[in-house]
């Protein structure tokens, strides 16, 4: 059997992604506390798997080692956050960034500016402990909606003729998508301004 390119680390791999879900589960609560609402609509985590790693690699021209995955690459350890509103989002973020153990290594913010087809995502690269990046990806409903649907219908298919078409159409949609989440988060806002406690 081939060895993990991922060495014995795995087990601390693990470890770190559950520490950075506590944390977010404890944001979480205190704002459910604070606000009454949830400010994350679900988390997806997981570690690459050992294929997807080794092919990253050759995609790199890296060599298929425990270096090159832990230290060259920095999505080993991947957490997806969606989250109801906008704020929510930079809530998140704010918090990741002021972890014990966590330096953030690359910020890109794809919802003030957004990717030319229409993506819209904030980025995160962390390295806890010195030692183990994890890629953090933070996004609202409507932007992971996008984000899968434009990914069902586009992965490896090669259009040629209408290729033109189906991006602008893409990020039209992207764009009434991004206009609805920030209605909504006016909305939210005008209610939490307005709400008395009863």
């Amino acid at each position: 059997m081939e060895e993990s390119i991922y060495g014995n680390h795995r087990g601390e791999m693990e470890n770190v992604m559950n520490i950075i879900l506590g944390s977010i589960d404890e944001l979480r609560e205190d704002m459910i506390k604070e606000f009454g609402s949830d400010p994350v609509e679900h988390c997806l985590s997981r570690i690459k798997d050992e294929d997807s790693m080794r092919e990253k690699c050759r995609r790199q021209n890296l060599p298929e080692t425990t270096e090159s995955a832990l230290e060259q690459i920095h999505d080993a350890i991947g957490i997806r956050v969606v989250c109801a509103f906008i704020s929510d989002v930079y809530s998140v973020r704010d918090h990741l960034r002021t972890l014990d153990k966590v330096e953030v290594i690359e910020e890109k913010d794809y919802i003030k500016q957004a990717k030319p087809n229409g993506y819209r995502s904030l980025h995160m690269i962390l390295r806890y402990d010195n030692k183990y990046y994890v890629e953090i990806q933070l996004r609202t409903i409507s932007m992971d909606t996008w984000a899968a649907l434009e990914h069902h219908m586009r992965y490896k298919k090669k259009v040629s003729k209408s290729d033109a078409l189906i991006s602008a159409e893409l990020k039209r949609c992207a764009d009434e998508l991004a206009s609805t989440d920030m209605s909504m988060q006016t909305i939210r806002d005008l209610i939490r301004s307005e709400s008395i406690d009863e």
